[in-house]
C-alpha cells in the first residue's frame, strides 16, 4: 500500500513557491483599493482517465481594475488519482486571471497558471521513481458572488487546459485537463 506523504515531503521548490505567492498576495493587498481575500474549498474532476472528484483548497486575491474588470491571483493545492489509483497526481498551481464583471455579482474570464506537479507512483512498483515537473496551463471560467453582510459567498467554476502529460504507466500519455468548482468566502478590505 502506498503511504500518504506529509507536507514535509513536498517538493523542494514548494516552500519557495508558497513564500513567493504569499508575498505577492500581501503586496497586492497593500497596494489595492478595493480588494477581496477569498479562501475556498472545492471539488476537482479530471476530464479523462476515470478519476473520481477530489476536494481541493485555495486562496485568492481579487481587485477591481476598472468599472468592468477584476484581476485575480490565486494559489491552491489539488490531488487526484489516475489509472485505477496507480498514479497519484498532486499539483500546487499559482494562477492569474482577468474577469469581466457585466453586473456586480457575476464574473467570467480567463487566465494562465504555473503548475508544480508531482507524480507519485505506488510503492508496489519500486522501479518507478516519483517525479516533479513544472508546466503552464490556461483556464476559462466564471462565477457568482452573493453579498452576505461585510463578506460575500463566492461560487466559482473553471476548466483548466494543459498539454498532454507523460506517465511511466500504460498508456504513456494522458490528458491532464480538469474541471474545478469551489465555494469561498470573500473578505473585502
Amino acid at each position: 500500500m502506498h503511504s500518504t506523504r506529509s507536507w514535509s515531503h513536498a517538493p523542494h521548490g514548494f516552500p519557495r513557491l508558497a513564500a513567493f505567492a504569499l508575498a505577492l498576495l500581501v503586496a497586492l493587498a497593500a497596494s489595492a483599493s478595493a480588494s477581496e481575500l477569498i479562501p475556498s474549498l472545492g471539488v476537482t474532476k479530471p476530464v479523462s482517465g476515470g478519476g473520481d472528484a477530489q476536494l481541493y483548497t485555495g486562496i485568492a486575491l481579487r481587485d477591481a481594475i476598472g468599472p468592468l474588470l477584476m484581476g485575480e491571483i490565486g494559489v491552491s493545492y489539488r490531488s487526484e488519482s489516475r489509472f485505477n489509483d496507480q498514479l497519484k497526481v498532486r499539483s500546487w498551481p499559482v494562477t492569474a486571471s482577468l474577469y469581466v464583471t457585466p453586473v456586480p455579482v457575476v464574473y467570467a474570464g480567463a487566465g494562465v497558471g504555473w503548475y508544480q506537479t508531482t507524480f507519485d507512483y505506488p510503492a508496489s512498483m519500486p522501479t518507478l521513481q516519483d517525479e516533479t515537473k513544472q508546466q503552464f496551463g490556461v483556464h476559462v471560467g466564471g462565477g457568482l458572488q452573493v453579498p452576505v453582510g461585510f463578506t460575500a459567498l463566492d461560487l466559482n467554476g473553471r476548466y483548466v487546459m494543459m498539454r498532454d502529460q507523460q506517465s511511466r504507466l500504460v498508456p504513456e500519455k494522458f490528458n491532464p485537463d480538469f474541471w474545478t468548482t469551489s465555494l469561498g468566502l470573500a473578505f473585502k478590505f
